[in-house]
């Protein structure tokens, strides 16, 4: 059965990497996983943010994508090592500070990809999650992380489980048994798994091919390409077969691929 996560909306999905921030909203200071950001992606029609978990010291889901809080804020200090008063004290010219439990409550017909940064956040995101699984998927580089979270949605119990995407040791799995043609172990590696979400290439690797898109579509998992920002790029991976383009520039992909 299809996830709630991937229903009502039509393929090549877009999905907003980080939020969206546009050069007029940079030049004013709003930053990647803002609460401005995530709004800008709102109003662009986008139907899906793709975002970073981390866990602040007292124990708030934030989305944030580096450990540290350096090249965003120019603070030194970690994620983890501040509070999240503090944090919203930094990120208050910077488009605002926005907490998962926020975004969830804040964007009601906003669907969210979420990856798990921080080993100590997977409980917390998925506590957090557990009632709004319907429009949330959960993603880690981390299988073990994503894995966690999941537990924890579902231990919480209080809805549809959240979708999922493979995680780096899945990914690896799934390249192998498409490059010696081993369904069995492709069938394997994928279940439990909603989605591919893999970049074009890694280094000269070719990653996303005519073979993996068609691996993946007969084991009913969609194939999602990050971080595409260039229309031609986004326009021929899709016409390659890709479902879904995670981009940074939201309302262009929109605007080309509608």
């Amino acid at each position: 059965m299809t996830h709630p996560w991937f229903e009502g909306t039509a393929t090549p999905r877009v999905l907003a990497h980080r939020g969206l921030v546009a050069p007029d909203d940079a030049r004013v200071g709003v930053v990647e996983n803002s609460f401005a950001a995530v709004a800008a992606a709102h109003s662009a029609g986008a139907p899906y943010v793709e975002s970073d978990c981390h866990l602040t010291a007292d124990g708030i889901v934030v989305l944030f994508h580096d450990d540290d809080l350096s090249r965003v804020t120019g603070d030194p200090r970690t994620v983890a090592g501040v509070t999240v008063l503090e944090l919203e004290r930094l990120m208050a010219e910077r488009g605002g500070l926005i907490t998962l439990a926020q975004a969830l409550d804040a964007f009601p017909t906003m669907k969210f990809n979420l990856d798990v940064k921080a080993a100590d956040a997977a409980t917390a995101v998925g506590t957090t999650v557990a009632p709004y699984g319907d429009r949330v998927l959960v993603t880690s580089f981390s299988d073990a992380r994503r894995r966690e979270a999941l537990a924890a949605a579902q231990t919480a119990a209080r809805g549809v489980r959240p979708a999922t995407s493979a995680g780096s040791s899945t990914i690896a799995r799934v390249l192998a048994a498409v490059a010696t043609r081993s369904d069995r172990l492709l069938a394997r590696a994928l279940t439990g798994i909603d989605a591919l979400q893999v970049p074009e290439r890694r280094g000269r690797v070719r990653i996303v091919t005519p073979r993996l898109i068609a691996a993946a579509h007969r084991h009913d998992v969609e194939v999602h390409v990050w971080t595409v920002n260039d229309p031609d790029d986004m326009r021929r991976l899709v016409r390659l077969g890709v479902d879904g383009i995670v981009t940074d520039r939201a309302d262009i992909a929109l605007g080309n691929l509608s």
